[in-house]
């Protein structure tokens, strides 16, 4: 059985909302263990939660942000299917915005640098092609709805 895990590309528009997608930046965390890679905040599902409440505590554990300064948005939901450490482990990804563009990022142990980056430079720190494949469907989704 796959490992499941839960969470949320988070993201902000700190120009104009709305009017130029440009200004579309999305969070990515860098792993403190292994090989270091940059992912939006995700962890294992926890017994009796359901997949969103499990984003939702992630973010707030590895990111210091809360649900109440999130707008999840309807209608983006992921499924990430790949290999890590030799298991089968499944991600969904949810879409979130953060009400406050400015809002202070807080590291958990779990992580050792954060950035908030364009989707291109988000693409090119995300590593995986399964994750790069989820920002850039994120991002085209943002920017073909009124999100």
């Amino acid at each position: 059985m796959a490992l499941r895990a839960c969470g949320l590309i988070i993201f902000r528009r700190c120009l104009i909302p709305k009017v130029d997608n440009s200004t579309i930046e999305f969070l990515l965390l860098q792993a403190s263990d292994g090989i270091h890679h940059w992912t939006p905040p995700k962890g294992h599902v926890e017994p009796g939660e359901d997949d969103l409440e499990t984003a939702l505590r992630e973010t707030q554990e590895e990111a210091g942000i809360e649900a109440g300064q999130l707008t999840i948005i309807e209608g983006f939901k992921r499924e990430l299917n790949y290999v890590a450490r030799n298991k089968p482990k499944t991600v969904i990804y949810w879409l979130a915005e953060v009400k406050d563009c400015n809002v202070e990022i807080r590291l958990s142990h779990e992580h050792q640098a954060y950035r908030w980056l364009g989707l291109d430079e988000a693409c090119q720190l995300a590593q995986f092609k399964e994750m790069k494949a989820a920002l850039q469907e994120g991002h085209q989704f943002l920017c073909s709805t009124e999100a």
